[in-house]
């Protein structure tokens, strides 16, 4: 059987980490709502099955639930959290609300296991694990035992080794767990028997066979914004079906220092038709003296599409139009009755206006750092592989207030000191996204022997996993003394460098 896992989506907050990590462990998955049918979860063929957490109790009305043929299906599953207590319940054992005092669990908790439980062999007798319950098993199913307990929980693991199915009240997906991957991977490598063979080398392969199948002689549009996802879907389209392929670049002048150039020399040779638009005083009219960062998003936006509408009218008829879609896209956009994140304009099939025969998503079923590895796969350079997170709309929601040609160009020189010096300092791979911020404040300084009425730049820098929440980087002095000398002294119109200590929340990673 396929090393294949499914995870069944029970409305949990850490669904997609629990994807990330078993694909950290080189095994395929997907995530898919609760209410997925017998039928469809055989016809996925899952050679194991994951229940993720959520935030209802298992006897509620309503409750997300699962049907019962999906424990005949003769494979390993594992229950996390809720799905551990649904594993429970629906097998003969009792879940029962749990008193203050009693079992009931937030944050992190000591915790001792059964090592001689597969899931655990190989982990210390105690360590901390992330716990997020109120309801707790209190009456295991015939042949279950607990498997792992702390001071309050009788029950943070059971297990039933003859059918293979175990169960974790906390979460073992987010890092705070200390030993949370290595109990997926015991489950994965120790209790399916998987072997690891999901690597991006032979995703390549498969998906540049099934584009040329799925192609065939037709045209594919790709709007290609600079940024990684769209840059990997163009390499591999380009190396799947090459001159087939016309990628249309539309620089509108709110990149950040020498992007441009580099997306274009990216691409060059590698048999796709490449159109680079250079569209920046139409962008930079339709943001002159506007105030608002929405305004100016659904500005950039519409834009954007007129003028990739005008350039697609040139090329002639299109079969196919290409989109740098990826999981993480798919999943926050929602799944069964899973709250959405956040609506994303690339998922949710073809729009009735665009005249394509279809829309071609090659990177949908893979994850941000699957994506960059990917890249690396096609032999796409590492700086735009590696390339900081960016915004759609570019730098003009990092100039504070109205955009103008002169802030920009500000704004290019600071945010270029700043990566340097931080990638100098070998601290561009464990901070996870730093730029500068051109605001609206001016101050007075002292320039020379004169006095200067000059600009602030603000200095931005995060760590964070998934971005939902983020902590301002610790970076040290001495580069932050650097970068602000630099700025100072080599940007001119700047007088003042200010670094943001700012958490997500209260505050954004962006500042518009």
């Amino acid at each position: 059987m396929e090393e294949k896992v499914l995870i069944l989506d029970f409305g949990g907050q850490y669904d997609q980490l629990i994807a990330r990590r078993v694909r950290e462990c080189a095994v395929y998955c997907e995530v898919m709502p609760w209410q997925t049918s017998l039928k469809e979860i055989e016809a996925f063929r899952p050679a194991a099955i994951i229940f993720t957490g959520g935030p209802h109790s298992v006897y509620a009305p309503g409750a997300p639930d699962v049907d019962p043929g999906v424990f005949a299906l003769g494979v390993p599953i594992l229950g996390i959290c809720y799905g551990c207590q649904l594993l429970a319940a629906r097998l003969g054992g009792e879940v029962s609300p749990a008193r203050e005092s009693t079992a009931r669990e937030y944050g992190k908790t000591e915790t001792a296991f059964s090592l001689d439980c597969p899931l655990f062999r190989g982990l210390p007798e105690k360590s901390v694990t992330w716990m997020s319950h109120g309801d707790f098993i209190s009456r295991l199913p015939a042949s279950f035992r607990a498997a792992a307990r702390s001071e309050v929980c009788p029950t943070a693991a059971i297990c039933d080794e003859v059918r293979r199915f175990y169960g974790v009240q906390f979460h073992p997906e987010v890092r705070h767990t200390e030993y949370g991957t290595a109990i997926l991977r015991n489950f994965l490598y120790e209790i399916c028997g998987f072997h690891g063979a999901w690597t991006m080398g032979s995703y390549r392969e498969r998906a540049v066979k099934e584009l040329r199948e799925k192609i065939g002689g037709g045209r594919v549009l790709l709007a290609l914004s600079g940024g990684v996802d769209s840059s990997v879907c163009a390499a591999l389209l380009a190396e799947a079906v090459e001159a087939q392929l016309t990628c249309v670049f539309v620089d509108h002048g709110l990149l950040r220092k020498n992007e441009g150039d580099e997306v274009a020399s990216a691409f060059a040779g590698r048999g796709a038709k490449f159109v680079r638009v250079n569209a920046e005083e139409r962008f930079l009219k339709k943001l002159s003296r506007v105030q608002q960062p929405e305004s100016k998003r659904k500005r950039i936006g519409e834009e954007f599409i007129r003028v990739f509408e005008e350039e697609s009218q040139k090329l002639g008829r299109m079969d196919y139009l290409a989109q740098g879609t990826i999981y993480p896209d798919v999943i926050e956009s929602g799944l069964g009755s899973s709250a959405v994140i956040k609506s994303h304009h690339n998922v949710g099939g073809l729009p009735d206006t665009v005249d394509f025969r279809e829309i071609v998503e090659p990177l949908r079923l893979l994850f941000k750092d699957e994506v960059r590895q990917l890249g690396r796969e096609l032999g796409l350079p590492e700086s735009l592989v590696s390339r900081q997170p960016f915004p759609g709309p570019g730098l003009a929601i990092r100039v504070i207030g109205p955009v103008t040609k002169e802030k920009l160009e500000t704004l290019r020189e600071a945010d270029a000191i700043f990566r340097e010096e931080l990638e100098k300092a070998g601290l561009g791979a464990s901070t996870a996204q730093y730029f500068a911020v051109l605001t609206n404040l001016r101050s007075v300084g002292v320039m020379g022997d004169g006095r200067s009425y000059d600009r602030a730049v603000a200095l931005r820098a995060v760590e964070t996993e998934d971005f939902m929440t983020a902590d301002w980087a610790r970076l040290p002095y001495e580069v932050l003394d650097r970068v602000s000398v630099r700025i100072v002294n080599e940007v001119s119109g700047v007088n003042r460098v200010l670094y943001d200590i700012t958490s997500k929340p209260p505050a954004t990673v962006e500042y518009e």
